[in-house]
């Protein structure tokens, strides 16, 4: 199977040349890291790192929500993370980030792609009913307010190659011959216009509400809530609240795994 390797010179190129990527201040890319996250957070501390985005061709001890592992294998993933500085963001509203982070994803594959990608809440981006993305967003500790926000796609990997059976990439999606940077270009595009809309709104989530319901597969269907430290809720996902949360019946559910279920389980 032929996987390229990501095109550095044009990412950086493309941060000087379009305007909506001069919101990044810079881009790098490692052969091989145990987490891209990890390397952020342990590089907020120091104060002037802002917007800044790593990419690793092979990531080796990944994590993902609820502290799970995973490995990629070489030039066959987008392992994408970015330090975000919050500067006048309310900590209240820190939760609405991984959300929009989703939003861009749905939309950088719709775009780049054509593939229907959409959102099972609260950020696990789906095509078909399969996992194709996830996104992991960590509070950094520093001296400025920041989050570390990692995205990671399934590109070229095949069916034997899977992270857990529920999943897919965008080559089992019979998309042909994905490029990789162009996909890296498209989320960054994405994020930078939706976070510098939603900075420049006073950080009003209203649009950014309308825009995540309509993309998200999970509201308006029978829903099973695992939550942390073991309970159990299901019901119908009516909507999501003013802090983001899922609307489970009268529930407002904050963290859980969610399974959509047919209507008759």
């Amino acid at each position: 199977m032929n996987r390229p390797p990501l095109d550095i010179e044009r990412l950086r190129r493309a941060l000087t040349e379009t305007p909506e990527l001069a919101f990044f201040t810079g881009v790098e890319v490692v052969e091989s890291t145990g987490s891209t996250n990890a390397d952020l957070l342990a590089r907020a501390g120091d104060p002037e790192a802002d917007r800044l985005v790593l990419l690793a061709e092979a990531q080796e001890q990944g994590r993902g929500r609820l502290a799970r592992q995973w490995a990629s294998p070489p030039r066959a993933q987008i392992s994408l993370s970015m330090l975000v500085r919050t500067d006048g963001l309310d900590p209240e509203l820190l939760g609405w980030l991984p959300l929009l982070t989703g939003t861009a994803v749905v939309d950088a594959l719709r775009s780049a792609t054509g593939v229907p990608a959409t959102l099972k809440w609260p950020n696990d981006v789906l095509i078909e009913g399969r996992k194709i993305a996830g996104i992991l967003a960590e509070v950094a500790a520093g001296p400025r307010p920041a989050v570390v926000l990692g995205i990671g796609v399934n590109v070229s990997l095949g069916a034997g190659e899977l992270p857990v059976p529920h999943a897919t990439s965008l080559t089992l999606c019979d998309v042909p011959d994905p490029d990789r940077t162009e996909l890296v270009l498209a989320l960054l595009t994405e994020f930078a216009r939706r976070y510098t809309t939603w900075r420049d709104s006073g950080w009003d989530t209203t649009a950014l509400a309308d825009a995540y319901r309509e993309r998200c597969a999970t509201l308006g269907t029978p829903v099973r809530a695992e939550l942390p430290g073991g309970g159990l809720l299901t019901g119908i996902a009516r909507d999501i609240d003013a802090a983001g949360r899922l609307l489970i019946g009268e529930e407002a559910v904050a963290a859980g795994d969610i399974t959509h279920l047919r209507p008759n389980e």
